[in-house]
């Protein structure tokens, strides 16, 4: 597609959806996970990119990164494309051209000004078992090998964990009064089996409907709920534990993230620690999110719906959890540009039906997943729901410094 033709699709595609684009559902492998099949897609289709590839367990959300899988990454993995349709053809085209494209009237000035680009994007994260104990770099580690830091945040959609998976517990950081030593002989011992890492460290129950704050340098295994995850504009990871759920994790993914000139450098892999943060005995209070209501919640069921913040501790991105009560028509106005994926019931945004999915298959397109450009959500974006019973529930995920994040 040439340049000139993606401005026109793009700004056409902007105005048809009078500021929200649609977008198409974008499945990312991971060789190193087995999924827990909560993510709606059909059960033939989680190994559908072959063995190789390993199964489907996550679905990225407004994405403008491409996902880092290896030499097999398939062409635009992990990146969102919108959908456009003039009545007589449907095209796709990316998300990040959109942006790259119309700058500041699709994610404002303020953003683009600052970062050039879409500097977040959200996922699920759908694994059967629980993940290694592993950290994000900072920007300054992740700058060594010419990425950005990311911190992330999880929560745990109700409407995804109709079961918890083998191990819904998560370990965060490191137990107060563990030494450095004995965290660097845990990364010495990586090839001997099982460096139990985990030893010197505290796993917490997950409860759907909860979150947690993970910046960068804090190691972490998570637990296996399905979980909604905003985050930086990263793929930047490195693993600790070279044991779990008897599976063993390869040694090329301990120094994933470090420059190669200190590969065998276990020194380096303790300076990507944030030791302070890990031992910090006040961890629960400090990292655990329960929602928030972005208002009385009296007021908010008066005018027909709910929003709480579910991701808040962060200024690299938020995100809020909106319901909109059965049978009621609001106009929710937020100050920053946002993607959105409806979790449940059926209605109109905007221009567009919006509807929950049960089942899809790799490749089909849905109505559940969008982009709101600024100036629709300065505007006001209104929804109706016209079902007697069941709530419209959508989660939003928004850029740094949200202006509204005022707790």
């Amino acid at each position: 597609m040439e340049t000139t033709e993606k401005v026109s699709v793009a700004q056409k595609a902007l105005e048809q959806g009078k500021g929200i684009l649609r977008l198409a559902p974008t499945w990312v492998p991971r060789s190193f996970c087995v999924p827990g099949r909560r993510i709606k897609l059909h059960p033939d289709d989680y190994y559908v990119l072959g063995g190789e590839r390993g199964g489907i367990d996550e679905r990225w959300l407004s994405s403008t990164t491409p996902a880092k899988n290896g030499p097999l990454t398939g062409e635009n993995e992990g990146l969102s494309a919108v959908v456009y349709s003039d009545g007589t053809s449907e095209a796709q085209f990316l998300l990040k051209d959109a942006i790259e494209e119309l700058k500041g009237e699709l994610i404002g000035d303020r953003l683009w000004n600052e970062y050039g680009a879409w500097p977040m994007y959200s996922k699920f994260f759908d694994n059967m078992g629980p993940l290694p104990h592993h950290l994000h770099h900072n920007d300054e580690q992740a700058a060594l090998i010419g990425q950005l830091g990311k911190p992330e945040a999880y929560y745990f959609p109700p409407q995804l964990n109709n079961h918890g998976g083998d191990f819904p517990y998560t370990f965060i950081g490191i137990a107060p009064g563990t030494s450095k030593e004995q965290i660097k002989e845990c990364l010495q011992n990586f090839t001997k089996g099982d460096n139990k890492i985990t030893n010197y460290s505290m796993a917490y129950r997950l409860e759907p409907g909860t979150g947690w704050d993970v910046p960068p340098g804090l190691l972490h295994a998570p637990g296996s709920l399905c979980t909604y995850e905003p985050q930086k504009a990263s793929d930047v990871f490195a693993m600790y534990q070279s044991l779990v759920n008897e599976a063993i994790i390869p040694e090329e993914l301990l120094w994933n993230g470090t420059p190669k000139d200190r590969i065998g450098d276990y020194d380096q892999l303790m300076e990507a620690i944030d030791w302070d943060l890990n031992v910090d005995p006040q961890t629960m209070a400090n990292r655990f999110m329960a929602p928030k209501p972005v208002k009385e919640v009296a007021e908010m069921e008066a005018e027909g719906y709910i929003e709480n913040w579910v991701c808040y501790k962060s200024d690299a991105f938020s995100a809020k959890e909106l319901t909109i009560l059965p049978g009621k028509t609001v106009t929710i106005k937020d100050s920053a540009a946002y993607g959105i994926i409806v979790m449940q019931g059926h209605g109109k945004m905007g221009v567009w039906d919006i509807e929950t999915p049960a089942l899809i298959r790799y490749g089909q397109l849905t109505n559940d997943e969008f982009f709101i450009s600024e100036k629709a959500a300065l505007e006001g974006v209104t929804i109706v729901n016209p079902s007697t019973t069941d709530p419209i529930v959508m989660l939003k995920h928004f850029g740094p410094a949200n202006p509204d994040l005022v707790l």
